[in-house]
């Protein structure tokens, strides 16, 4: 049974000058550079909490975050449900997807009601923890996909969702972010989401450090649940990008790379990047080299082998690279041309390039207890944070 339920939200009470970007931010881990800083200099942005410099950092931001509430920087909201718009252009096509914001009751995986698909990093975790035991509040939201609301309760939602903040973003998306308290809506949302699974698309990491947290915390309920942003599988704006591999291999000329793979999937040639990125759907992957050889390979095979990062990874990343005994640097791009552009200026030796994942796929081999490799997908656009906290304290 998946507990999911509205929660009394902090969220920004934007002061005379102010705008809601200047609270706002893509998710922590995919800031950084000038970009962090130019966020972090405004007075109230939610990186201030998230990322703020490691020295001192935790008990720097739980002061801070005091002080925003005190000083009426954040104002509490009864108990409520949020409901999200992003409007987008997926490679020329205008989508809108939406979900619901709420909190979800953590439990183990082995329940069976929440569901992971990808592998996470142990350091990360780690990081998250230490922040979370110091603030004792959500910051940010995990995005999870579950099977929709009905039409009748999906419509009562939007007839009565009440605008709060809107924002378009450089990429131009358009972030719209409504309040619903209605509580018969709320109550029935809440009805609707026991008898589903969820799976977790993105916030693998944030979840499962709010599992320990809520472990640690056993007699605390209100510490047993996440920030969740829940999107229905039937969604017409749910994207999936593949996250390709860029590979630095630091042992390994590309003649033997080339020779080391092909003894491990059928490899055929084409004669520049704009071909195979038009066959690729036809193929498990395709694989461009600094010296602009471009190839498609295949593999068949069941379960996760299936899978085209899986294969990549044990085949060519470990397999030829030798990826996992250090020998070779690997990076990520979930932009097709901005990957392929790395490798053609010289920055990376070679890219591994996927198709599009598919959703079917992912729910299949996670509900059959497979794990894919870390970063096998990217839900595009990313689910932003500093709309509303989840405040687990009094």
């Amino acid at each position: 049974m998946v507990v999911f339920l509205p929660f009394p939200g902090y969220r920004p009470a934007l002061k005379k000058g102010e705008k809601i970007d200047d609270r706002i931010s893509p998710p922590y881990d995919v800031i950084d550079g000038d970009y962090l800083r130019d966020l972090q200099s405004l007075p109230h942005n939610v990186t201030r909490l998230t990322l703020m410099p490691d020295s001192g950092r935790y008990g720097k931001s739980r002061k801070e975050l005091d002080s925003w509430i005190e000083d009426g920087s954040l104002t509490q909201d009864q108990d409520s449900f949020y409901f999200y718009r992003q409007t987008f252009s997926d490679n020329g096509n205008i989508r809108v997807r939406t979900g619901i914001v709420g909190i979800l009751k953590t439990e183990d995986y082995s329940e069976g009601n929440i569901i992971p698909h990808e592998e996470t990093f142990s350091k990360v975790k780690d990081d998250r923890l230490n922040l979370l035991k110091d603030m004792e509040t959500h910051l940010e939201s995990i995005f999870g996909i579950y099977g929709g609301l009905s039409p009748e309760l999906n419509g009562r939602i939007t007839e009565n969702a009440v605008l709060v903040y809107s924002y378009k973003d450089d990429s131009g998306v358009l972030h719209e972010y409504y309040r619903i308290s209605d509580p018969m809506i709320m109550a029935d949302i809440s009805d609707e989401m026991e008898c589903q699974k969820m799976l977790i698309a993105d916030g693998h990491h944030r979840y499962e450090t709010a599992l320990n947290y809520s472990k640690e915390n056993p007699d605390d309920e209100r510490k047993g649940f996440v920030l969740a942003t829940l999107v229905a599988g039937n969604d017409d704006g749910l994207v999936i990008w593949p996250t390709h591999r860029l590979i630095r291999g630091n042992d390994i000329s590309e003649k033997n790379a080339i020779k080391g793979i092909s003894q491990k999937m059928a490899l055929t040639e084409v004669d520049s990047v704009q071909s195979l990125r038009t066959q690729l759907k036809d193929h498990t992957c395709g694989i461009l080299f600094k010296s602009g050889k471009c190839f498609l390979a295949d593999h068949e095979g069941e379960g996760l082998w299936s899978l085209d990062t899986y294969v990549a990874q044990e085949l060519v990343m470990r397999g030829v690279y030798k990826s996992d005994e250090g020998k070779a640097d690997i990076a990520y791009d979930a932009e097709f041309n901005s990957a392929v552009g790395k490798v053609e200026n010289g920055d990376y030796d070679a890219v591994l390039l996927f198709n599009d994942p598919s959703l079917k796929t992912i729910w299949d081999l996670s509900l059959a207890g497979k794990r894919m490799p870390k970063k096998t997908t990217f839900f595009f656009p990313k689910i932003w944070s500093g709309w509303v906290f989840y405040r687990m304290v009094c």
